[in-house]
């Protein structure tokens, strides 16, 4: 399989084009437009203007989409200790969460010290959207780009829930701990507004109401809230975009706040069975793997080689929770 000289895109991947020397158009297009420096500043920057504003005037200053992975881990640690922040922390147990990563969440939101709500629907729900996730074209193709459809369900339902409780306690923060290669730079702080919501629950709620019915209303936003002012619409905040990224300084902090590498992920996770599985069947269905697009972003900004990035990306799940994630979920 053809993959680009320069990052680890494959041939495979939807929209992708080489030039005579093997490179592909993200690559070209990065290196065209790269003044990430300048642009990380004035999102720090932009951050800290608006934390200025508003921090002090509710209860917590953020609520934080907490998995217990790394990135999570770390992010969490600089709201808390960098930006010096109240955080309510929120993780969503989908019956999949590593029994190591539960370890972790526990250790270092005690050793944080912060407030910690854990999120479990009702599995059965949750059992028959991954089924569908799996069997069904749910997405739009372009999303698919970036996530597999199992895990994009997942996060439709974390985003949905912590901005359901932000709104209800008036947070004016939403954080996420995506890494640089998982979500434009451009959109690291970025507000939103009923009618931005409205549009997008329209999308991603009637794929599931088509399958679910009256039950999956409960995650979504009822039409009380879409009337709310824009004013009490949080922020969406992922910090690693324009801070710091270097792998060895973050394990090396997170190791100090009691967290550890699970034994049972992995490579491309520190927290989830099911997302071994998840690439698998992602790749089976759509001859790419579903992290390629966030890797090889990490290798242009540096954080990886391209050798990293590729032995990420080929080296197999672990067959033996594959199999465990598939009789959970009665496949």
């Amino acid at each position: 399989m053809k993959i680009c000289m320069v990052c680890v895109l494959p041939e495979t991947f939807p929209t992708i084009d080489f030039d005579k020397k093997g490179v592909c158009n993200y690559c070209r297009s990065f290196a065209a437009g790269k003044n990430n420096e300048g642009i990380k500043k004035r999102c720090r920057e932009k951050f800290e203007k608006l934390l200025s504003r508003y921090k002090g005037q509710a209860d917590y200053d953020i609520l934080m989409a907490y998995s217990g992975g790394k990135d999570s881990t770390y992010t969490l640690d600089l709201l808390k200790n960098y930006f010096d922040t109240r955080v309510l922390a929120l993780t969503f147990d989908h019956g999949f969460v590593s029994p190591y990563a539960m370890k972790n969440i526990k250790q270092v939101v005690e050793r944080l010290n912060i407030d910690h709500i854990i999120f479990k629907p009702n599995f059965e729900l949750v059992k028959k959207i991954f089924k569908n996730s799996i069997n069904g074209h749910l997405y739009s193709p372009k999303s698919l780009e970036r996530a597999s459809t199992i895990c994009t369900s997942c996060m439709n339902l974390v985003k949905f829930i912590t901005l359901k409780i932000a709104l209800e306690k008036r947070i004016p923060f939403i954080g996420y701990g995506w890494s640089p290669g998982q979500a434009p730079l451009s959109s690291s702080v970025m507000k939103t507004n009923a009618n931005f919501i409205k549009e997008t629950q329209k999308v991603l709620f009637a794929p599931l109401y088509a399958i679910m019915g009256e039950e999956i209303k409960p995650y979504f936003l009822s039409e009380e809230y879409l009337q709310l002012s824009n004013d009490l619409f949080p922020y969406n905040v992922h910090p690693l975009a324009f801070m710091e990224y270097d792998e060895e300084k973050i394990y090396r902090r997170i190791s100090e706040l009691g967290w550890e590498p699970p034994a049972d992920t992995d490579s491309n996770s520190t927290n989830c069975l099911m997302n071994a599985f998840a690439n698998q069947v992602h790749l089976q269905k759509y001859k790419f793997h579903p992290y390629a697009f966030e890797i090889a972003g990490l290798v242009r900004m540096g954080i990886l080689t391209r050798e990293e990035g590729l032995r990420r990306l080929q080296e197999p799940g672990n067959e033996k929770i594959i199999q465990e994630v598939k009789e959970k979920l009665e496949l």
